[in-house]
């Protein structure tokens, strides 16, 4: 933060986009290991929380501060990679709604949940792919426009606040 503020001499938002996970079917309890659970948290949920507490001072000072947190349907339904990655997800979403209440200093604070997302980490995800795309409403995945789109629209909604925005083509209707 101090790097930032050396050269911008401010900071108006903050995307916290970090994520790790361990592939381990949601079903399959007893293979998923306490190594496992340290690091998907660590990563996902101490790493998102300890990034935005360094980033508050700096916010506190912008005209119109905001963060918003990338997590996943994965921490709105029960889905995702793994017990781990989807458990970090939702504590995400509750570290939103508790920072939008607490950060004070007038900090929106925001979360972006999308589905599957075509990136390099989801290339081999055929299966997967594949079920989005017959399953969702709008039949397709999604593509890293459209969850800027939807942060764009966060950062423009200047009256909103404690909310998790899924973008995930209607997915979550139907599981």
């Amino acid at each position: 933060m101090q790097a930032v503020s050396d050269r911008w001499g401010r900071l108006d938002g903050l995307v916290n986009n970090a994520a790790v996970t361990t592939e381990v079917p949601l079903h399959d309890i007893d293979a998923v290991t306490p190594a496992q659970w340290e690091r998907v948290l660590s990563v996902n949920v101490i790493g998102t929380f300890l990034v935005s507490q360094a980033a508050l001072p700096l916010l506190r000072e912008s005209d119109d501060p905001w963060i918003i947190n990338v997590t996943s349907i994965a921490g709105v339904r029960q889905t995702g990679s793994s017990l781990p990655y989807a458990v970090s997800k939702a504590a995400v979403d509750h570290l939103t709604t508790l920072l939008a209440k607490f950060a004070g200093g007038k900090i929106r604070v925001n979360a972006v949940a999308p589905g599957l997302v075509d990136t390099p980490w989801t290339q081999g995800w055929d299966t997967q792919r594949q079920f989005v795309t017959t399953a969702a409403p709008l039949h397709r995945v999604a593509t890293p426009d459209d969850v800027t789109d939807a942060c764009i629209g966060i950062v423009g909604t200047r009256y909103l606040t404690g909310q998790t925005i899924v973008v995930d083509g209607g997915l979550s209707l139907m599981i």
